[in-house]
């Protein structure tokens, strides 16, 4: 091989794997503070834990695949996604089809003897442990611990004496009870759980919808830290007691105040190298999914305090804030939301709607990612059905993407779209017909009840090769544009109001389809994605 040749190959591999800082959204306001929230993106039900001077955090990803992202850290500000835990979801049968609110419940990390290990609900079949000794790279199989429908939310404690505990909770959607905390005995190789489970909290007067637990112990004291009040509008509860079993009493410890961050609550408890103690929560803001937050946390009496102390021993969230002392300084990192498509490999920010197949698409050689035109689903009444959907969170709460892209279709009918995804969703969809390329805007009011697209008028395009953008203003409202030489852009439609999903954010990607089965079908070369500020 020339040497040209190879040199040429390590830069391909190298520009994949490169991550930039986002444009659009940073935390670390470079002065020794940070701003709230720490991640503008929908990572749910966030749960950390610290090795050393190195931070990992976890959370929910119900359908979407690869799924139970990681991200890294240094500092508790600064976050990238390195990594997924589980490449395709179980039962295979079950995930390989849309499965909307299903799958990965809220999961909990940690570590314990050399080995990371989350634990992590579905809600309609049990809940899983999976391990690796390095989170960066591939994790065991899924073990079902302790099957049954409606258990949710686990978090395992290992004792000081050796033993092992789990406590979780229950969905009443699938168990037809809730606002319950449990405890049972769990093998200290986290293989299997004892049928010993006990009732250690009802929430159902003071605390209703308690869930997400969290097991901690400190200064002899068993600590369950758990959010109640429900998602958007409740509040962050600490429980203890010097016994495992209990009884426990409980106490509040953070609320929203007169703060605008609504239902601040479910996360983690960390320290720092030099002695501090640090939360990590979400907030939920409807179309944007459950953003990150981090709060600043002290003792008085054996009992925390998140946030700034209104004078009651509660805390309410802060916006601004001093950054953690980690006992040195670490440079600016985001997740990744820009894709030039220059890799090998698919950037990390992507994710699918059902377990994947190779046939959907892929990375190309010449630099970009290529999808096909599948046939739409007999069942598929509107986009909610359809599993190769090509998506990403998204970034920001202002942003706008813009996209280089290349359709070739091979017949009519062949079409793709550049898309707002949630229980509404809106797309600029390019297609042939006729044997000439259209465009116009498709919305949909209720993906969910397969409500039927409503199409804006038509406009005729030169070729496949595009430009596309979403601008996406404060409260998700949506504008799309069209250009064929990249300078010049024409709104297509009417604005549009985004929603959330089924228990995640709205995302933005896109999706390549047909009507009916050939042996040979139409694709969507995508060049580049760039989010900014414009």
């Amino acid at each position: 091989m020339k040497l040209n040749s190879v040199l040429g190959c390590l830069l391909f591999v190298f520009v994949g794997y490169a991550q930039q800082h986002s444009k659009v959204w940073q935390a670390d306001n470079e002065d020794g503070t940070y701003t709230n929230p720490i991640l503008h993106s929908d990572f749910s039900d966030p749960d950390v834990v610290r090795v050393g001077k190195d931070y990992y955090m976890t959370a929910s990803s119900f359908n979407c695949v690869p799924g139970l992202p990681i991200l890294h850290s240094n500092d508790l500000v600064n976050w990238q996604l390195v990594n997924y835990a589980l490449k395709e979801q179980v039962p295979f049968e079950v995930f390989n089809v849309p499965q909307h609110g299903n799958g990965v419940w809220a999961p909990c990390i940690r570590y314990y003897k050399g080995e990371y290990y989350i634990f992590y609900p579905d809600p309609d079949f049990g809940i899983y442990m999976i391990k690796t000794k390095n989170p960066e790279g591939d994790w065991s199989k899924p073990l079902l611990i302790k099957p049954g429908k409606g258990l949710i939310d686990p978090t395992p404690l290992w004792d000081d004496d050796g033993k092992a505990y789990l406590a979780y909770a229950f969905a009443g959607s699938r168990a037809q009870i809730k606002s319950m905390l449990m405890v049972c005995s769990m093998k200290p190789d986290a293989t299997a759980v004892l049928n010993d489970d006990v009732m250690v909290f009802d929430g159902h007067e003071t605390h209703p919808t308690i869930e997400g637990p969290k097991f901690y112990k400190r200064n002899g004291y068993y600590y369950l830290f758990a959010p109640a009040g429900g998602v958007a509008t409740g509040w962050q509860e600490v429980l203890r007691s010097k016994n495992v079993w209990g009884p426990y009493e409980y106490k509040t410890v953070l609320e929203q105040g007169n703060t605008t961050i609504n239902g601040p609550h479910q996360g983690a408890w960390v320290d720092t190298v030099t002695g501090e103690d640090w939360f990590v929560h979400f907030q939920d803001k409807g179309a944007y999914g459950r953003i990150v937050h981090l709060q600043p946390m002290t003792w008085k009496n054996d009992w925390p305090i998140i946030g700034k102390d209104q004078g009651n021993a509660i805390g309410v969230p802060v916006k601004t804030h001093p950054k953690p002392n980690v006992g040195t300084t670490y440079s600016i990192k985001t997740p990744p939301d820009s894709d030039e498509f220059n890799g090998i490999t698919t950037g990390l920010q992507w994710q699918w709607h059902a377990n994947p197949k190779l046939k959907w698409g892929f990375p190309t050689s010449d630099g970009h990612y290529k999808l096909f035109c599948k046939p739409r689903p007999d069942n598929a009444e509107s986009l909610w059905d359809i599993p190769f959907l090509f998506l990403q969170k998204w970034p920001a709460e202002k942003f706008t993407a813009t996209t280089k892209v290349s359709f070739t279709a091979r017949e009519n009918g062949e079409h793709f779209g550049f898309l707002i995804m949630g229980r509404k969703y809106a797309y600029l969809k390019v297609y042939k017909e006729n044997n000439k390329l259209f465009a116009r805007l498709a919305t949909c009011s209720d993906a969910e009840q397969g409500e039927e697209e409503v199409l804006s008028k038509p406009i005729a395009v030169k070729s496949g090769e595009l430009f596309l953008k979403i601008q996406v203003e404060n409260g998700g409202v949506c504008q799309f544009y069209l250009s064929e030489n990249g300078k010049r852009f024409n709104q297509i439609g009417d604005s549009f109001s985004a929603e959330e999903g089924k228990w995640i954010g709205a995302k933005i990607g896109y999706f390549a389809m047909r009507e009916g089965v050939t042996n040979d079908s139409g694709s969507l070369a995508i060049d580049y994605i760039r989010f900014t500020n414009d």
